[in-house]
């Protein structure tokens, strides 16, 4: 943020006037701005954008200051929306380092890919860096082509959700909880009680279809895939970077600079430099920025979640959770 300070104090002091004052005049410290991170060649080049997808992907605001972080959806849509409106960057390259996370959150920045490659016709290469699991891998499967490391891990495609039934230890502990409903569905899912056979079946038949729009997504824009491949590959298991682009999960193994490269290529801009975009400070956003529920922290291998919670909030997860 700058501020311009007018020493009315010093002014008016010397000129032996009233009372002084001192005025401040803000900017806008919200709007992203972009920073170099890989020169070009000539005066005025052409640009590849690098759009990060890191961490838990919800449609909430992650931890930070004050505890007013980012929401996931509205940072990638600002990152988007700016990659579209500039017309000297000629590619995109999402860097993927996430385990997936919900379902809608996922599906929507699927959409934004889409969309986004629908008006600009710019190319779009997804870089999986350490894991591109799951929502992850849903979102990525909207690029034009995938990079994956070696040794990175991918897939997991599918769907669950996880609830817990406390109703035999809060028996033993004499607790009995009562609630009131409009309907018998009303409180399905709950941890209190013993799902019914039909809210099992009703459950059962939101997680197929879920996983059928999973599958669809990924039988839609992975050609290369063997259809004999496809129960296999869709019951959730991981494979590294390798095992990955030969049963065509992705398309190349190697790093961000590869993916960039191949941005670069596909994009007509050889000469092209790299940015990308940051919030000089504050919180800014778009149409998503709002959401305020607190956002589980999550790494490759543990997921560290709000309030030392063991499972994920109640809901439907495209997510690898090892």
């Amino acid at each position: 943020m700058r501020f311009l300070v007018t020493l009315g104090l010093l002014l008016l002091t010397l000129s032996g006037c009233g009372t002084p004052s001192v005025t401040f005049s803000f900017t806008n410290s919200s709007a992203l701005t972009e920073s170099t991170v890989m020169d070009g060649k000539g005066w005025f080049p052409d640009k590849v954008a690098i759009v990060e997808l890191d961490g838990l992907i919800a449609n909430t605001r992650a931890g930070g200051l004050l505890g007013g972080g980012e929401n996931p959806i509205s940072i990638f849509t600002q990152e988007m929306q700016k990659a579209e409106d500039d017309d000297q960057i000629k590619a995109v390259v999402i860097r993927v380092n996430s385990p997936g996370g919900t379902v809608s959150a996922s599906d929507a920045m699927y959409q934004i890919v889409k969309r986004f490659k629908d008006k600009t016709h710019k190319p779009v290469i997804a870089s999986i860096q350490e894991v591109g699991a799951s929502g992850a891998y849903y979102i990525s499967c909207g690029a034009d082509k995938i990079v994956a490391q070696p040794t990175s891990l991918v897939g997991s495609i599918g769907v669950i959700f996880e609830t817990f039934n406390l109703e035999g230890t809060m028996s033993k502990l004499g607790i009995k909880p009562e609630n009131f409903k409009s309907a018998d569905h009303k409180d399905i899912g709950s941890p209190f009680r013993e799902p019914t056979a039909d809210e099992k079946v009703i459950m059962q038949d939101l997680v197929n279809d879920y996983y059928a729009r999973f599958k669809s997504i990924v039988t839609s824009n992975r050609p290369n895939i063997d259809p004999a491949n496809m129960t296999m590959l869709t019951d959730g298991r991981v494979f590294s970077g390798d095992k990955a682009m030969q049963l065509g999960l992705v398309d190349k193994t190697g790093l961000l600079e590869d993916a960039i490269q191949w941005a670069k290529e596909l994009g007509k801009c050889p000469d092209a430099k790299v940015v990308l975009f940051r919030r000089p400070s504050g919180y800014g956003g778009s149409i998503y920025a709002l959401n305020s529920a607190p956002l589980p922290k999550s790494n490759v291998m543990q997921l560290e979640l709000p309030e030392a919670a063991s499972v994920l909030p109640t809901g439907f997860y495209y997510i690898w959770k090892p």
